[in-house]
C-alpha cells in the first residue's frame, strides 16, 4: 500500500483553494480532482508502506513539536507530461526545514520511486486539477480558467496528515500543529 503526509491549510485557504478547484468541475472541463475526495494539501512525502498507526503517533509527535506556518500562495503551475494544474506556494526557509525534518523523523519508510517529494527534489503544489486523462484542449481550457480566477493568498498551514494513496484517498490520522501565541 502507498501513504503520504500532506500538510494542509487553514479552513478560509482551504476553500478557496477547494473553490478554484471545483470551478474547474463546474465548467465541465475535468472531474477526476474531485473523485479523488482529498482535501487542498501539499504533499510533505510518499512511502511504500507503513506502519499506520506507529506513523500516526510519530505524525502527533512531530506536530506538537512544530508551529503553525504562514502560507503564501503566489502563482500557478503546470506539470505538462501529467497535464496537473496547481497553486504554488512561494517556498520558505520554514516549509523547506519542516519538510526536511519531517523526512528525518519518517526515514524508516520506504519511499523509493518517490524522489520529487524528497527535500532536495520537492516542488511544493496544490493540485487543482488533474486533466491527464482528459482531452488535450481540457488542460489548455482548465488552465485558462486557472490563471484568470487566480488571486494571490495568504493563509496559514495548521495540519498535518497521513493519508492512504487510493481512489479515493483515505485519511488515515490528522494531527494540528502548534499554536503559539498570536497565530
Amino acid at each position: 500500500m502507498q501513504y503520504a503526509i500532506e500538510l494542509y491549510y487553514d479552513i478560509e485557504t482551504e476553500k478557496k483553494l477547494f473553490d478554484l478547484a471545483k470551478r474547474v468541475a463546474d465548467e465541465k472541463l475535468s472531474t477526476k480532482f474531485l473523485e479523488w475526495k482529498t482535501r487542498p494539501h501539499l504533499t510533505l512525502a510518499c512511502f511504500n508502506d507503513v506502519n499506520e498507526q506507529r506513523c500516526a503517533e510519530q505524525l502527533r509527535d512531530f506536530a506538537q513539536s512544530h508551529k503553525v506556518m504562514p502560507a503564501y500562495i503566489a502563482s500557478v503551475g503546470m506539470f505538462n507530461d501529467t497535464k496537473t494544474i496547481f497553486a504554488s506556494p512561494i517556498m520558505t526557509k520554514g516549509m523547506y526545514q519542516f519538510q526536511s525534518e519531517l523526512h528525518e523523523c519518517f526515514k524508516e519508510y520506504d519511499a523509493t520511486g518517490w524522489e520529487w517529494y524528497r527535500p532536495d527534489r520537492w516542488v511544493p503544489h496544490c493540485t487543482l486539477a488533474l486533466t491527464g486523462e482528459d482531452e488535450d484542449s481540457v488542460f489548455y481550457k482548465a488552465s485558462d480558467l486557472i490563471l484568470h480566477e487566480f488571486k494571490k493568498i495568504s493563509g496559514k498551514f495548521t495540519a498535518i496528515g497521513l493519508v492512504k494513496i487510493t481512489f479515493p484517498v483515505v485519511e488515515i490520522y490528522t494531527a494540528e500543529l502548534y499554536k503559539s501565541r498570536g497565530i
